[in-house]
């Protein structure tokens, strides 16, 4: 059976609902596919239950920290079951709310993995769905490691729907899942191992910040070993071996969980992509200026499953959507700005980062002034009780336009969305230094780094 339609949207994420709902609205036929529960990553598998987590681990870090300052703290502990289940409160009704309003609006969905038969048809079980264009917004899938025993790891995926953490885990990788998710599992009791290949995690923020971060994460107990590879995994009766090597020495490692924190690709190899001719790499679909794909002008990609240049964020994803769905209902006439995109990496306490890397302004050959501290002995430390946190604020001489921004604190995360705005908005550090923000606020502290 083979039904018409004006768009296909394949995956239901940030950016597949923003253009199914955009074409929706404008009176298109939409159909939108998905092989995995209605969603997308960020609602249910990374951004939100990641963070209902972390804020738990966060709560109880600041009462510890605060120790000896009026609070006492004895039997605080995370309730890991109970804490699950509140997380689950926020996924569970996600799928059927998502579902419903796809229902509500018109848009027709189907529930399957799907499959290109054609330059604008897709298989999705027994059903042909033909359209005039079709979407490719699958998001991302673990990365295959291709190491012996990699079938005993346990995905970022998995680990979210944990009834129990295990005494023992280790982290295969340095980026942000395996340092988000360790720094929950200390909080919790767990003895957590991170396993990172190159010489230092985290290679999109700042070294000195990550370093801060890193003596931070090893003053919880996180045994944290740099430019070490894992090159198998062994299961035993009792518990995980996993053999790593560094420098040429060849060591091994025990634990009762391994977890794959080594990066994601985009989930597109499956979709037969290559007998109809769409060009992909390992970024994702290969497209233009406008999210069209370079090689089948009725096809665009979005968010993860796009090689377009923008950060794999569910801000950008979203953002991506509504340029596709813009172009898809005008003919193509916006493309993306990937301009002051912020990041965050929700540790405890939090790195964030927007704009250019110190490094990245002096291959580019601009001209620019550093101020960089480190801030414990700040009051909006110090009132925390938080030893670690800094900044580094990159701007450009004569024009006092801001490069880049790198904070590492508790408040990391909301001071980085200021940065983004200015340099989004052009607004210069000038203007900044003489705003007058509500004090004592982190965000007052923009006109001391500046």
């Amino acid at each position: 059976m083979t039904r018409k339609f004006d768009v296909i949207a394949i995956g239901t994420g940030s950016a597949a609902s923003a253009v199914a709902s955009r074409c929706r609205e404008a009176g298109w036929q939409v159909a939108i596919v998905d092989s995995r529960p209605f969603g997308g990553t960020c609602a249910l598998r990374g951004c939100d239950p990641k963070k209902v987590l972390v804020g738990a681990a966060e709560a109880v870090d600041w009462t510890r920290r605060m120790e000896g300052k009026g609070i006492r703290a004895e039997k605080l502990h995370i309730d890991w079951p109970e804490l699950m289940s509140f997380k689950r409160s926020f996924t569970e009704p996600v799928t059927k709310r998502r579902e419903d309003g796809f229902t509500k609006a018109g848009i027709a969905a189907f529930h399957g993995r799907a499959r290109f038969v054609g330059p604008t048809s897709v298989q999705v079980g027994d059903e042909i769905l033909d359209g005039r264009f079709v979407v490719i917004a699958a998001g991302e899938v673990p990365a295959d490691l291709e190491i012996p025993g990699d079938e005993y790891l346990t995905t970022s995926d998995q680990f979210l729907e944990l009834n129990e953490l295990p005494r023992r885990i280790l982290f295969i990788g340095g980026g942000y899942i395996a340092f988000e998710f360790a720094h929950v599992a200390a909080r919790v009791g767990s003895q957590v191992t991170v396993l990172q290949r190159g010489p230092r995690p985290l290679a999109l923020f700042d070294p000195d910040l990550v370093g801060q971060l890193i003596e931070r994460t090893r003053e919880l107990g996180i045994d944290v070993h740099l430019g070490t590879e894992a090159i198998g995994i062994e299961k035993s009766s009792t518990q995980f071996n996993v053999r790593a090597v560094a420098s040429g020495e060849r060591s091994t490692f025990q634990a009762d969980m391994v977890v794959h924190a080594a990066g994601r690709v985009p989930e597109i190899n499956d979709l037969n992509l290559d007998a109809i001719g769409i060009e992909w790499e390992k970024q994702g679909v290969r497209v233009n200026e406008f999210l069209q794909s370079v090689s089948n002008p009725a096809v665009y990609a979005a968010g993860d499953a796009a090689a377009s240049g923008g950060p794999p964020l569910a801000p950008v994803a979203s953002y991506e959507g509504l340029i596709v769905s813009a172009n898809l209902l005008k003919g193509n006439h916006q493309k993306a700005n990937y301009l002051g995109v912020p990041s965050v990496v929700f540790t405890i306490p939090q790195l964030a980062a927007v704009g250019l890397s110190e490094r990245g302004a002096r291959e580019q050959n601009l001209k620019f002034r550093i101020k960089t501290e480190m801030t414990p002995t700040w009051y909006s430390s110090r009132r925390v009780a938080e030893t670690r946190s800094g900044y580094k604020v990159l701007v450009e001489e004569g024009t006092g336009r801001i490069l880049g921004a790198h904070v590492l604190g508790s408040d990391a995360g909301e001071v980085i969305n200021l940065f983004a705005l200015a340099i989004r908005s052009e607004i210069r550090a000038t203007d900044l230094k003489h705003t007058l923000f509500a004090y004592p606020t982190s965000g007052s502290n923009m006109t001391r780094m500046l």
